[in-house]
């Protein structure tokens, strides 16, 4: 790999993240412009631009013949914003969990991921699956943009739609613009990933699930990470909770309706990396319930639940002799971490039952 295609991967990033800023922004001063409410705005048109990178990158690889990259980058996406991204920002401050996100958002980030698996069982998301992912991403707009309608309180802030006004062909050319920062960046980071996987000897699988992913996770990072320094902290869990849930339904449905031979997905992704996705949708369900909020050391066990499957991601890539002793070593503490968040969770929920005015813990 020469250092120009390294160069042009850590561009791609940069202008990927600038190009989703500047396209929300123009998208959305046009919304406003021609009367669209501000909620509609929040609800359509911002939370499309977080997904943005991750649609460029995915469509990107699918249309290369690189689509490894692409179900890995959603995949990756989903298991780093829960694990490394929460974690982040837990440590930082202890996130609050919104009860909205309990009831509704939670729940169906669980149901989707069970979805992908379902669709993927056949090897393919093809257009059928594609469309079955989009349809779904329509109805949860719809769903939300309801709900809160009907529940004001619900409703996105104004601190979610740029302030500044432009003329509106400033706009036009910043929604162009940013698409053709998304098009080019997701362009260079799916050569700059392959170049990777032959560089390293590790399938495009695994460079998906681990560089690409964190990449395009960014813009989410900084989201959640300026929400908890800002005291902010409901928002970060329910920015990445929705992200999860746009990833899937959202870029994975797009892209496989417009992949010309859709997305195969290969034993390895059935086998393991969906799963993961899935266990660790999971995990974080007594997480969220207990006290209603993540704690500082709740925080701490994301990222090391995280750093754990990197570990295993690197030894399966490299064909390490110590992988199954590894995954043998890793289960048995995830399985424990498991039965202690739910043995929390439970006696949370019995406490908060019968002494209803004593503190949670978390």
């Amino acid at each position: 790999m020469d250092l120009l295609t390294i160069f042009l991967f850590v561009v791609g990033i940069g202008l990927l993240i600038y190009g989703a800023d500047i396209m929300v922004s123009g998208a959305s001063s046009l919304a406003l412009a021609v009367g669209i409410s501000p909620l509609v705005i929040g609800l359509t048109v911002v939370a499309f631009g977080t997904s943005a990178p991750e649609l460029a990158v995915s469509v990107q690889s699918a249309m290369n013949g690189a689509p490894d990259i692409a179900l890995g980058n959603v995949v990756g996406s989903n298991i780093a914003n829960i694990l490394l991204i929460l974690g982040l920002s837990a440590c930082i401050a202890p996130l609050i969990v919104a009860p909205q996100i309990l009831r509704f958002d939670v729940p169906l980030m669980i149901g989707v991921s069970f979805l992908v698996y379902v669709l993927a069982l056949n090897g393919t998301l093809g257009f059928f699956e594609g469309l079955v992912l989009f349809l779904g991403i329509v109805t949860y707009t719809v769903w939300l943009i309801v709900q809160s309608l009907r529940d004001p309180n619900d409703a996105f802030s104004s601190d979610d739609i740029p302030a500044k006004s432009y003329p509106w062909y400033i706009n036009v050319l910043m929604v162009i613009g940013g698409l053709l920062l998304l098009a080019v960046g997701g362009n260079w980071i799916v050569e700059g990933a392959t170049a990777f996987a032959r560089m390293f000897g590790v399938s495009e699988l695994v460079i998906g699930l681990t560089i690409v992913a964190v990449g395009t996770s960014l813009p989410e990072v900084a989201v959640s990470i300026m929400a908890s320094l800002r005291g902010e902290r409901d928002i970060a869990v329910g920015n990445v909770i929705g992200s999860n849930i746009f990833n899937i339904l959202s870029v994975l449905g797009i892209t496989a309706m417009v992949a010309p031979a859709g997305i195969p997905v290969s034993l390895d992704a059935i086998g393991f990396d969906i799963p993961v996705m899935i266990l660790v949708a999971l995990i974080a369900v007594p997480v969220l319930y207990t006290g209603r909020e993540i704690a500082r050391w709740e925080g701490g066990l994301f990222l090391l639940l995280y750093v754990m499957y990197i570990g295993t991601l690197l030894l399966e890539g490299f064909n390490s002799t110590f992988l199954d002793t590894y995954i043998m070593m890793a289960s048995g503490f995830v399985a424990l971490v498991t039965v202690a968040l739910v043995g929390l969770m439970i006696h949370d929920l019995y406490t908060r039952r019968t002494h209803p005015s004593s503190p949670s813990s978390g």
